[in-house]
């Protein structure tokens, strides 16, 4: 294994993961530590460290494994040996972790295969969507190795194989309940299904959500039932974003006899099953929601749990100022309220470090909503919802497309 192949991990997985705790602490000698874990690959003694495991509740409840940043580089090396080979397998019409096919690629190719299956809208076509009840944590590990393995053998030319095929198999068995630090409470745990959790998983099945190797084998693991939908039921108006998949034509009747094929495929081949209560056909006139969008003949409108998400962004965040307000006149400093003012109180500190992450996450959605003719609601969300001590520091440019902190003048 070469090491320069771990620098370059390396220097992937530090791209957006340079403020956690782990990252720092590997930075803070991060050849020595590079070269200690090239060691330990070599001698086959690298062994899987601690997780970080908590829930989150947007867009949905989940369970959540975050890596260490040392096993995060081992992810990337993975993902940048075999990712290559797996884009050559994989169909066109997989969204899921894709250079240049992301969610509104996957929106534009459901449009195109709305006028396809339709003759342009002139004519009834149908659309049948399914899911899979809990993915990830229904993933057959021996079955997603018997495929990485044969693809190592078959397609695989460099002489890392050996090292690669021994990453693989210790990421993959690696159980991370085993070795994990249980973030906030275990009540945060209430609600979620067991299907949906490690926790209650069999030994030899699920991948954890957070790793990014999960990702990449979870396209892997569905690509089968690609190949079978495409080529077998031939379906050509068919895409797929991890587990939720389209399929859309002109008969109903072709639709509806597909579903116990397809079931009967995921049940014997892959060993999951159909999510019984998101089993959806209908006509291509009523539409139909996919990847944060509601599509119809004409008209892709946004969805409505981003336009909820978003104000909930907006009304936490008015909710931090009016915090940080209060406790502002508690301690006698009223001059202190505006936003980047940031005088020595310890809670103007701890707005500073929110005040970054909200203007990536309020851009964030309205590089979404500008993919759509949303201007009235991007303009009517942020006027009328935004805190009126927020317009102090910021302004909105490109069409209400954009928030941007304003320019401060240093006087000297």
């Amino acid at each position: 294994m070469n090491l320069t192949k771990l620098f370059l991990a390396y220097y992937d997985c530090r791209k957006n993961k340079r403020k956690t705790a782990s990252a720092i602490k590997f930075e803070l000698d991060y050849e020595s530590n590079l070269i200690q874990l090239h060691e330990e690959i070599m001698n086959r003694t690298y062994t899987v460290g601690k997780s970080i495991a908590f829930i989150v509740d947007r867009p949905v409840k989940r369970e959540i494994f975050a890596g260490d940043f040392r096993d995060r580089i081992v992810h990337h090396f993975i993902v940048n040996e075999l990712n290559p080979i797996f884009e050559n397998l994989f169909i066109h019409d997989s969204y899921s972790c894709r250079v240049g096919k992301g969610t509104s690629f996957g929106i534009a190719r459901m449009e195109h295969f709305m006028r396809a299956s339709s003759d342009n809208y002139r004519s009834e076509a149908w659309i049948l969507k399914l899911d899979i009840a809990g993915f990830f944590m229904s993933i057959d590990r021996t079955v997603l190795l018997g495929m990485i393995e044969n693809i190592i053998d078959t397609k695989y030319s460099w002489e890392d194989s050996e090292t690669l095929r021994f990453l693989v198999r210790t990421v993959i068995w690696n159980d991370p309940t085993k070795n994990c630090v249980i973030k906030w409470k275990r009540t945060d745990w209430q609600g979620l299904p067991r299907n949906k959790s490690l926790f209650f998983a069999p030994p030899w099945v699920g991948l954890p959500i957070g790793n990014l190797t999960s990702q990449i084998f979870a396209n892997l693991y569905l690509h089968p039932l690609d190949e079978f939908i495409k080529k077998t039921l031939k379906i050509q108006n068919y895409g797929r974003y991890v587990d939720d998949f389209v399929l859309l034509h002109p008969s109903r009747e072709l639709l509806e006899s597909s579903i116990p094929k397809i079931e009967d495929f995921l049940t014997q081949k892959l060993y999951l099953t159909l999510h019984p209560d998101k089993i959806t056909l209908r006509p291509t006139r009523d539409g139909f929601s996919f990847l944060g969008a509601y599509l119809k003949p004409y008209r892709t409108y946004i969805g409505n749990r981003t336009k909820g998400n978003f104000l909930r962004a907006i009304r936490e965040w008015n909710e931090k100022i009016c915090h940080c307000e209060r406790n502002e006149v508690k301690r006698g400093n009223p001059e202190n309220i505006r936003i980047t003012t940031y005088p020595r109180s310890p809670h103007r500190s701890a707005l500073r470090d929110d005040e970054t992450i909200f203007l990536s996450s309020v851009n964030s959605y309205l590089g979404i909503l500008k993919q759509f003719s949303t201007y009235r609601l991007r303009k009517k969300m942020l006027s009328q919802n935004l805190s009126a001590h927020f317009w102090n520091e910021f302004y909105v440019s490109g069409g209400y497309g954009k928030i941007v902190r304003k320019r401060r003048k240093t006087w000297i």
